[in-house]
Order: structure tokens, then C-alpha cells, then sequence
């Protein structure tokens, strides 16, 4: 079956991405300039600048050495990837093994991080981390918005007031920080669940990979979630919307939902998307490509 993006619009954040167990997890938030995962770096994300790479099974980050090249290819600023510190080398390693096939090695940037780092993407964004629990190195990641606000008992002061009372030294305004998204990855249950960051993000990106009543065993094993721990999270979470991700062929979309139907009520029920229950994605204008006279060949753009 032909992969086809699909797009949600939820309140203010905008996602494109698709995402199957096993075969291809990808998932952009353009506005914000990241991307969760990369998979095979569909076209669509290569003017997404942050890659934030959850862990090294293929599926999500096949594409990784491809995405820094067509970046290249198409003349755009090399992309940068945030990834659990142990991967770090080994991607080194493989822009290395694919420079001496292509015959150059694609600019990137590579930055390793660990649980409870923080990753200025743009000027009041950040990209926060946390440990999911994948059994194999992984991070979780959080889109947090910081605002700098001026604190309300120095409302009624003139601008003069406030330059002046900043020269004594004295603090006028208070940081508000508003977490957008949140995406663990492929995870079985874990203290995860109970930070703030994830819990109360307006978003949330949560793997459901599992729904036949007798996998329970199988999610165990994989460290991935099953509807039932879908279902028992989302008394507590207090997200505006959560999309379910990575989940297999062998589930049709209907029949997922009628199974958490079963399992939470309406109310709960009305936050929760599946992620391949978007519209079908069409891209806009403005997306990178070759230039009209860049020639379609092997190599490198002139």
C-alpha cells in the first residue's frame, strides 16, 4: 500500500506525518519547525529545520542521512537533528559510510542530548527531553512555548517606571512557559506519563500499537503501549487533543475506535484522533524542491 500523508488541524497547531508500526513513523509541526522522527524523510518535511529523533529503530529514522542530503541537493541550510546522546556517533558514522558512496558527505548538525535537557529551537521555543521507556537508548521530547510577561502588580507603571526599576535590579516580569507538544515515542507505560510537560500539553503524540485483547503479552515484550493502557492513561491526562500513533495494518481505524469507545467515555472519547484518520494531506506552496533548471541526475546539484 502507497504511504500518504495525512494533516490535522488541532486548535492552533498544525501536523503533517504518517506513521505505521514497523513501517514508517514521521510526524511534522511546520509552524513550530520540527519534526518527530524522520522515517523515510517524505519530501513534505525537508523544510522542516529540527529533526527530533526518538530512538534508531528504522522505521523512524531510515530517512535521517537522506533528509541531510536532499537538503543539500536542494541548497537549504543543513538540517540539525536532536538525538539520545548514544546515537550520536553512530549517525556520524553513517553520513560518514554514505559520503564515501555518494562521494561527499552531507553537512548536518548533530546534537546529543539526554532526559531533562532543553534545546532552544527558535527564541521562545524549546525543545524539552524526558526518558520514555523503549528498552533501547530513547528520548521523549516536548515542544514548550516560554513567554515573558510583565507581572501584574507593575501593570499601571509608566515605561520610564519600569526602565528604572530594572536599573535597580529589580525583577518586572515573570516566565510563562505553555507545552504545545509532547510525543514519547514508542513506549511502554512510565513515569512519563505523570510530568506536567506531557500531561498538560496541548497536543500529545501517544503510540497505541496494539488493540487484540490477547497482544497484552506482545506490547509487554516490545515496550510498546496497548489500547488498555491507551484507555487507563487517559483518565489523568489532561491534553486538549491526543493522537494516537504506530498503529499496525492488521487494526482498521474503525474498528480501533470502537474498542476505546468501550473504554472511556464520551467525553474523553471527543479528545482523542487517531493519526491516519487525517485528511489526506496536499501540499502548499513554498515547499523546497530543485530549482526548475536543476538537472534531474545522479549527483550533486550544480
Amino acid at each position: 500500500m502507497a504511504r500518504q500523508l495525512v494533516e490535522h488541524q488541532l486548535g492552533d497547531i498544525r501536523l503533517i506525518g504518517f506513521s505505521v508500526a514497523g513501517e514508517e513513523t514521521v510526524i511534522a509541526a511546520p509552524e513550530l519547525n520540527a519534526c518527530f522522527d524522520v522515517g523515510k524523510a517524505p519530501a513534505e518535511i525537508l523544510a522542516v529545520d529540527h529533526v527530533l529523533l526518538s530512538h534508531g529503530h528504522m522505521d523512524h529514522s531510515a530517512g535521517l542521512a537522506y533528509y541531510f542530503s536532499q537538503r543539500n541537493f536542494i541548497g537549504i541550510t543543513p538540517g540539525c537533528v536532536l538525538t539520545p546522546r548514544a546515537l550520536a556517533d553512530p549517525i556520524r558514522d553513517l553520513l560518514r559510510v554514505w559520503g564515501a558512496i555518494e562521494g561527499h558527505v552531507s553537512p548536518a548538525k548533530i546534537v546529543p542530548l539526554e532526559p531533562g535537557d532543553s534545546y532552544e529551537l527558535r527564541r521562545g521555543l524549546q525543545a524539552r527531553t524526558f526518558a520514555p521507556n523503549h528498552g533501547v537508548p530513547a528520548l521523549g521530547f516536548c515542544l514548550v512555548e516560554v513567554r515573558r510577561k510583565l507581572k501584574p502588580e507593575l501593570s499601571d507603571r509608566t515605561g520610564p517606571e519600569l526602565v528604572e526599576l530594572k536599573k535597580q535590579g529589580i525583577e518586572i516580569e515573570y516566565t510563562v512557559e505553555i507545552p504545545l507538544v509532547a510525543y514519547p515515542g514508542d513506549t511502554a507505560e512510565g513515569a512519563w506519563s505523570e510530568l506536567d510537560m506531557v500531561r498538560k500539553a496541548k497536543v500529545l503524540l501517544l503510540e497505541c500499537t496494539f488493540f487484540d485483547p490477547t497482544h497484552v503479552r506482545r506490547a509487554r515484550a516490545g515496550y510498546h503501549m496497548h489500547i488498555r493502557d491507551i484507555a487507563r492513561l487517559l483518565r489523568d491526562l489532561e491534553n486538549e487533543h491526543v493522537v494516537l500513533t504506530h498503529m499496525t495494518r492488521r487494526t482498521a481505524i474503525r474498528d480501533a475506535k470502537q474498542v476505546l469507545r468501550k473504554m472511556v467515555d464520551e467525553a474523553t472519547l471527543s479528545r482523542v484522533k487517531f493519526l491516519m484518520d487525517g485528511r489526506r494531506y496536499r501540499p502548499r506552496r513554498g515547499l523546497p524542491g530543485p530549482p526548475e533548471d536543476t538537472p534531474m541526475r545522479g549527483g550533486r546539484a550544480p
